[in-house]
């Protein structure tokens, strides 16, 4: 008898009770901005804009990561389609490297055939929020005012998010292939998306 009443005073107990309906509302906010982010990345809103900015990824020594070849790709692909006249890369210098994400990327697409003209680069960026002011930077240099945004699925909700920020008008396009292939590599990539889109939100970086 004593065991029971113990347990339904556990049960009864309104501390426990407001933690356990904390408990189920974050659980339920955390599930909600991972559909939030699935659902973006689930879109290509891709239409003619004045530029398509492609957001940086690592480079190594012989060229563009796999991550980032994927998205110069896709911007490739978007420019060649007559989806806007100019390719904005962005991208600063990595540890260890000797040029910048932009420069290696501009090497990559003039490659592909798109012209060095309508390349335009930034290379001071470190962060995707640095991405995107200093890409909005360049656009606004060159009378530049829509862009579509092109990065891996995952990224593009919290991306999107700091570009509106910004006062950027963008629609987003991801990139239709990926190196985050698996569900081994895709639950990590969309936790980390999960918790970035929070640090954003906190810190507002």
């Amino acid at each position: 008898m004593g065991l029971y009443k113990s347990r339904q005073t556990g049960q009864n107990n309104p501390v426990s009770r407001i933690f356990l309906g904390l408990l189920v509302g974050l659980l339920l906010h955390v599930t909600w901005v991972g559909a939030a982010i699935l659902r973006v990345g689930g879109q290509d809103e891709a239409a003619p804009s004045d530029a398509i900015v492609v957001l940086g990824a690592a480079v190594g020594r012989n060229g563009p990561t796999p991550v980032f070849a994927a998205r110069l790709d896709h911007g490739v692909a978007l420019y060649k389609e007559g989806i806007a006249p100019k390719l904005v890369l962005t991208g600063g210098v990595g540890d260890g490297m000797l040029l910048s994400e932009a420069e290696v990327g501009r090497t990559y697409v003039v490659k592909q055939g798109v012209p060095a003209s309508d390349v335009l680069i930034e290379t001071r960026s470190r962060t995707t929020r640095e991405n995107l002011s200093e890409a909005w930077a360049v656009m606004r240099s060159n009378g530049l005012e829509t862009a579509v945004l092109v990065s891996d699925p995952y990224h593009l909700r919290r991306a999107a998010e700091m570009a509106e920020d910004l006062d950027m008008v963008v629609l987003t396009s991801p990139t239709p292939t990926t190196a985050y292939r698996s569900w081994r590599t895709k639950l990590p990539f969309l936790a980390r998306e999960v918790y970035f889109s929070h640090h954003y939100l906190l810190a507002n970086e």
